[in-house]
């Protein structure tokens, strides 16, 4: 029977590509190693992650669409389920069937024991200041990594390995079948050796004979200034150890930005609130404000100013990040100004706000221009009466 992939991501047959990968994110989150090292998290988080795979490949969707498994041999035949071929993955296996090729003459044979190694991934926290800056991180990441008994060969006293009995070394049995067309022969993977054509006769008390054992290691990882949330950094070669001690994949470390008390980051350009009393933006002056990395700033306020007045401060900014990982110039620092009207005034500040509001000629409210003059909208509701 074919997986449940869409019910191990908890998404619906019909789900878009954007819900399949944020159910992804959501249960990865939950179900990392280093935030939940349970025996269980860590089954769940890879059958998480293999049901991502398969969904977001169209190739695979669609397979499992139409109720095959793409990970399983003949998946592809069993989703037309009247396939008089269901069992054989394509032509080769078909041909082998009938004519009894075996694994030699389709050039399959025995698989190294050697593999490379998967890709890991991990996210880390970053604060505004970290992300403007850059920062150094020691990250602890829990990943296969080579067996320090055996040394990746898988074998306790580091004996040769010896040919497997029961597939002779090819690494694949074939067996004799009834069907509709008669007897058929099949081949498959031998269960034995697993396909490698050998067993290791003693094998190693630590890893079990895979090469590699599960541990927990700290790396540095160089954050250039400029990242931003969901940005994933690449380190070569720190992922995880393959089979039979064979090459590392690579670990991405994806950052999570944490909002900013002060300032709101939009692309490249920050922005942030000032607060100045009614006199000031009045009267204009020049006020201190402190920045994000770049100390304090005096920024110069002229006679008059506006709320929601925005001033900007080219280059104080979020650094640009290239592809090739350094910085090239920095946006801007955009400061909207809230005016500030007092609620309480005591008896002399009331008589001088209404001394200043004689000589300015406001002692009543008017309204303002409904555009007539101009030819704006009320002039031409107006006209049309």
């Amino acid at each position: 029977m074919a997986k449940d992939y869409y019910g191990i991501l908890g998404v619906s047959k019909n789900a878009t590509e954007q819900e399949i990968k944020r159910a992804y994110r959501k249960l990865a989150r939950e179900l990392h190693p280093d935030v939940n090292p349970s025996e269980d998290a860590q089954h769940r988080f890879a059958e998480v992650t293999q049901a991502y795979e398969v969904l977001s490949d169209p190739q695979k969707r669609k397979i499992v669409d139409l109720g095959g498994d793409p990970l399983d041999n003949g998946a592809s035949a069993r989703a037309g389920m009247r396939d008089p071929f269901a069992g054989f993955g394509g032509l080769s296996d078909i041909m082998d069937a009938f004519f009894g090729t075996g694994g030699a003459a389709t050039g399959r044979g025995p698989r190294s024991r050697v593999q490379p190694g998967s890709d890991a991934l991990i996210r880390i926290t970053l604060t505004l200041e970290e992300c403007a800056t850059g920062v150094t991180k020691e990250i602890a990441v829990d990943t296969a990594v080579l067996c320090d008994e055996c040394k990746g060969s898988g074998s306790r006293s580091g004996s040769q390995t010896v040919t497997c009995d029961t597939c002779d070394g090819r690494g694949e049995i074939q067996t004799v079948q009834r069907s509709f067309l008669g007897q058929v022969m099949t081949t498959r993977t031998c269960p034995v050796c697993q396909g490698y054509g050998e067993i290791i006769a003693d094998p190693c008390g630590k890893c079990g004979g895979d090469g590699r054992v599960r541990a927990r290691r700290t790396v540095t990882a160089k954050i250039p200034a400029g990242v931003g949330d969901g940005m994933r950094i690449r380190l070569a070669g720190q992922g995880e150890v393959g089979p039979g001690g064979g090459p590392a994949g690579d670990l991405y470390v994806e950052v999570d930005e944490a909002p900013h008390d002060v300032f709101v980051r939009q692309g490249h350009d920050l922005h942030c609130h000032v607060r100045i009393p009614m006199t000031t933006a009045a009267l204009g002056a020049t006020v201190p404000m402190e920045t994000l990395v770049d100390g304090v700033h005096e920024l110069r306020l002229d006679p008059g100013t506006q709320p929601d007045t925005e001033v900007v401060v080219p280059g104080l900014g979020m650094p640009k990040l290239r592809s090739s990982g350094q910085s090239d110039g920095r946006g801007d620092l955009h400061v909207h100004i809230d005016v500030e009207v007092p609620t309480k005034l005591d008896e002399q500040q009331r008589r001088l706000l209404q001394q200043l509001a004689q000589l300015r000629g406001e002692e009543a409210p008017s309204l303002t221009s409904n555009g007539a003059k101009s030819g704006g909208l009320f002039s031409r509701l107006r006209a049309k009466r």
